[in-house]
């Protein structure tokens, strides 16, 4: 491996950088963005049947805002139960702005990194192609610096589309997933203001 970095030459270091951050970036968001975690199953049904119970919902509201990104949705919705639907669905709507934010945290990193990594390894083969044609000057040609400025070319070229293409099928997918979320999420606030408001059990 150490090999490939010292024919690649230095514009190598930076895609080394990006391809770090993009394997952190994904695993934290495949760790993050479970569906157990976002949108528990159930969740809507025990929040309505605990807050309808009436012993302390201070302290559930408290409790569902911690519990998940839904939890918190709809722990906004309760808040102001009592209020009109205009005003139940406003404070809905912003939380869930406030939730689709933290579900999409990292997502416009990790597209960057999907879109620069092929120019990022562009720029490796201008530089590699550089020292060709360097090498190839009057009365100095050399057949070590012809093969050094390929490898750089090659070498940089292919590991920024080897990055590009893992961020990019991550990026899409985690941005599907988030969409999904946040279409689920709707759903049952929408849910929760019609039983609240009785107009469904």
């Amino acid at each position: 491996m150490f090999a490939i970095v010292q024919a690649a030459g230095w514009p190598i270091w930076p895609l080394l950088l990006a391809s770090v951050i993009s394997v952190a970036l994904i695993i934290e968001r495949l760790f993050t963005l479970r569906r157990r975690k976002i949108v528990p199953p159930g969740l809507l049904q025990q929040a309505v049947n605990e807050f309808r119970r009436g012993a302390d919902n201070s302290t559930l509201l408290d409790a569902l805002d911690r519990h998940s990104p839904l939890g918190r949705v709809l722990a906004a919705g309760l808040r102001n139960v009592d209020n009109s639907r205009e005003v139940m669905k406003e404070s809905i709507e912003e939380a869930g702005a406030a939730v689709t934010h933290e579900l999409s945290r990292y997502l416009t990193t990790l597209g960057t990194i999907a879109s620069i990594s092929p120019l990022m390894g562009l720029f490796g083969t201008v530089i590699g192609m550089i020292e060709i044609f360097a090498s190839q000057a009057p009365g100095t040609g050399s057949p070590q610096q012809l093969a050094h400025g390929i490898s750089i070319a090659l070498y940089n070229t292919g590991f920024g589309i080897f990055i590009a293409i893992p961020s990019m099928i991550f990026w899409r997918h985690f941005r599907a997933l988030v969409d999904g979320f946040v279409v689920e999420m709707e759903q049952q606030a929408i849910r929760l203001v019609e039983v609240m408001h009785g107009d469904r059990k």
